[in-house]
């Protein structure tokens, strides 16, 4: 099958969560981030949780957050059952959701189905995917095989789009590093306040020069936003690594002060919240147990600052 390269810094498909009855917000539109913000307000999760890190206090607007890689549906048991993760999405009560190894009829391993837009339907929450992978289907006229990254908001998505960062493809029998999409950002409005949050997934690899290169773009494509700004994803690095300093210049990170990675008895943290540290505060953050994948979440309260 041939893969086909999204250009950068282009509108990526908004999926709309469909609600039901009289609760439901109208379904999000395909949009730019350009386009004229017009999303109502979303819920705030509580402050359940242990663990995390000291809070900051001071007036500003709730919002929960968390970042997931879903292991395509799959458990640490290596069993697929969106079901199971479903019920653990749920539980974290976010109000915005970083996903990483996403399935769009993507193989068997999901059953071919599209876990971004089943996901946002259960959880009543508007979605928008940003393909690292868009494949040609399997047969004439089905829909492309495609896997990456997606953000779950429970607030209107008013703006999104796909860029592109230095990737070593899967796809490629002899890859070399190259610019390919898979980083994707959006803009939710809260309360009248544009965010803008990004999910990424960084090189896997143990030679971290990739990374180095991710880094070096997810700083550029971060630089051209003002205002609040979070930062979701598994970043295949610990906090301490020389390849991941660069970020904290900007980010701070939302220590949960857990690991995350492997899910069964994690050892290391490489899922990561980072905000901009300006404008937003981190009142706490903390891992919750579960082997619904084989990596655990990171959740955080955070406090945007107008």
């Amino acid at each position: 099958m041939s893969l086909r390269r999204r250009s950068s810094r282009v509108p990526q498909l908004l999926l709309a969560a469909s609600l039901l009855g009289a609760l439901l917000a109208p379904p999000a539109a395909a949009a730019s981030a350009h386009r004229s913000p017009s999303g109502e307000p979303g819920r705030t999760g509580g402050t359940g949780g242990t663990g995390g890190t000291g809070g900051t206090g001071g007036r500003g607007l709730p919002l929960r957050v968390a970042t997931y890689n879903i292991h395509a549906g799959a458990g640490m048991d290596g069993v697929f059952d969106l079901d199971r993760q479903t019920a653990e999405l749920r539980s974290l009560d976010a109000d915005v959701i970083g996903l990483q190894e996403v399935d769009r009829h993507w193989g068997s391993r999901s059953e071919w189905r599209d876990l971004a837009g089943e996901l946002a339907r259960r959880l009543r929450m508007h979605i928008s995917f940003a393909p690292i992978y868009s494949l040609d289907p399997a047969e004439p006229g089905g829909p492309r095989a495609e896997y990456g990254v997606a953000v779950l908001s429970r607030h209107r998505i008013v703006g999104a789009e796909n860029h592109e960062i230095t990737r070593l493809s899967t796809q490629d029998p002899n890859p070399a590093p190259a610019p390919a999409p898979g980083f994707g950002e959006v803009v939710v409005r809260v309360r009248g306040l544009p965010v803008h949050v990004y999910v990424t997934h960084l090189d896997y690899r143990p030679d971290p020069a990739v990374r180095v290169a991710q880094v070096a773009d997810t700083r550029r494509i971060m630089a051209e936003d003002r205002g609040p700004q979070i930062l979701l994803g598994d970043f295949n690095a610990e906090p301490a690594a020389p390849e991941l300093g660069p970020l904290w210049r900007e980010l701070r990170d939302a220590d949960p002060g857990a690991p995350t990675f492997p899910a069964l008895d994690p050892v290391k943290r490489i899922d990561f919240v980072a905000v901009s540290k300006n404008r937003i505060g981190v009142r706490r953050a903390w891992v919750p147990e579960s082997v619904a994948s084989d990596h655990r979440a990171v959740v955080a309260d955070l406090l945007l600052r107008k």
